[in-house]
């Protein structure tokens, strides 16, 4: 027979209980109104805006009309107008844009005298849906744009097919195949979700089970402290690093084109930014649960406004300020362009600043965090 009193007992202990627990009850109400903000306005799959770069040879009244409609479009945002194809592949590679768009020379005179000239278009594949809709957007861009100059051309010029072609050339990712963009991220999805987790828990395990009292009778500080737990763990990502790529390489043929040297760098600073942002978690969880809890809410916006499954420029721009926030962002980035694009170091230049100085931040607060614990 079923007590009900007892019940009633032992529901009272489970609400006092929730109300000691002050931490993991913010967290179960804040993670579902997290993904309501996210998944209804910050994630989009039809990026606008892109930073695109224009090599114009000719500077005719066709190429202005051009290029007004380019700015006049919502999907491009003429960043950079470059004069040698060298300048534009640099952007490329460096993900300074998204796009080059090349006017060849005498496009003006060779349109008139119906010989079809071709405007091409680089586009940076490696996120194949970032670059669907901006490059099926050319077509009607130009269209429009000389909509006006064919009214005044002769009639068998204004027939169909237009007098020009549209060139795609989809650089890096050639087949548009979706696991040279995913598998490379996922080498920052797998850092962040284990490094962050397995650091956290582990330190406040230690808390939990009192062997923590026993390290501070020593006479160690609290920065050799954050420098001795977090260490081990080093080679725990450098392992997950080869195995990742290992099987990018042998399982998906993904191609490793860029500077080891250059990866080498950023890896580290990745794997250590995880590895202080897990040790501050452990300053502040009082439980393993909460610290799994902390873990998870860091790791869901890491995946949605990060670039990872959805467009990083389709986002508002809310959104990706705190998508430029996150350690991950500027990994995959530099992730991609060293193992697609062939980057170097000076290609991924603008990314490694910002890790360095998140890096710089989280180790501040941990430690100071880790001392505020001490006292």
């Amino acid at each position: 027979m079923i007590s009900w009193s007892r019940v009633l007992a032992i529901f009272m202990k489970e609400l006092v209980q929730m109300r000691r627990d002050r931490l993991t009850f913010v967290i179960m109400v804040s993670v579902p109104i997290m993904q309501l903000i996210l998944f209804g306005y910050a994630i989009n799959t039809d990026p606008r805006h892109l930073p695109t770069a224009v090599e114009l040879r000719d500077d005719g009244p066709l190429t202005r009309s051009f290029l007004a409609g380019l700015r006049q479009s919502s999907y491009f945002d003429i960043v950079a107008e470059v004069r040698t194809d060298e300048e534009g592949e640099a952007m490329l590679r460096s993900g300074a844009a998204s796009f080059l768009i090349v006017v060849p020379e005498n496009f003006e005179r060779d349109f008139v005298r119906g010989e079809r000239p071709e405007i091409l278009i680089a586009a940076d594949a490696t996120d194949p849906v970032a670059a669907g809709g901006p490059v099926g957007a050319v077509s009607l861009i130009a269209a429009r744009a000389f909509a006006a100059d064919l009214d005044r051309l002769p009639v068998s010029l204004r027939s169909s097919p237009a007098p020009y072609d549209i060139v795609v050339h989809k650089q890096y990712n050639p087949g548009g195949v979706t696991a040279f963009n995913i598998v490379p991220g996922l080498l920052g999805i797998i850092l962040t979700m284990t490094l962050i987790m397995i650091t956290s828990i582990a330190l406040t395990r230690e808390n939990e089970r009192g062997t923590i009292e026993a390290l501070l009778s020593t006479p160690v500080r609290p920065l050799e402290v954050m420098i001795g737990k977090t260490t081990p763990y080093v080679i725990v990502g450098v392992i997950q690093t080869a195995i990742v790529l290992g099987a990018a390489r042998l399982i998906f043929s993904i191609p490793f084109e860029g500077d080891l040297f250059a990866f080498a760098v950023a890896i580290s600073l990745f794997i250590m930014v995880n590895l202080l942002l897990g040790y501050l978690i452990s300053t502040v969880a009082r439980t393993q649960m909460q610290a799994m809890q902390m873990t998870f809410f860091v790791f869901l916006p890491s995946i949605l406004l990060s670039g990872f499954m959805f467009p990083f420029a389709a986002m508002p721009a809310w959104a990706r300020g705190i998508g430029e926030c996150l350690p991950i962002t500027h990994f995959l980035r530099v992730v991609r362009e060293v193992t697609l694009k062939g980057a170097g170091l000076q290609d991924i230049g603008r990314d490694l600043p910002p890790l360095l100085i998140i890096m710089g931040v989280l180790a501040f607060l941990a430690v100071t965090r880790f001392r505020r614990t001490l006292d």
